[in-house]
């Protein structure tokens, strides 16, 4: 399964993966609002071998799939690494 990556220019660290290239269709219109403009990052072969930094790509390959975009939110502060700073 190929996926298109895009990061958002107005929400820090907030990717959207699409099934299709450019297809901004498939996104609510609330969300792409709040996302902004979206630049293209990379198109990549979403395999179950394959592993993402941040996602697990099974859940990004289901969200593909059954609604043909998926959304990548910025990490959440850890309280454990709170702790340690």
């Amino acid at each position: 399964m190929q996926a298109f990556v895009y990061k958002s220019l107005r929400k820090a660290d907030t990717y959207v993966y699409l099934a299709a290239r450019d297809d901004f269709t498939r996104l609510p219109e609330p969300l792409r609002t709040q996302l902004g403009d979206l630049g293209f990052v990379l198109e990549v072969a979403l395999t179950p071998e394959r592993r993402l930094a941040r996602e697990d790509v099974e859940v990004v390959r289901g969200n593909l799939a059954a609604r043909g975009f998926h959304i990548q939110f910025p990490p959440q502060p850890d309280s454990d690494e709170r702790a340690d700073a």
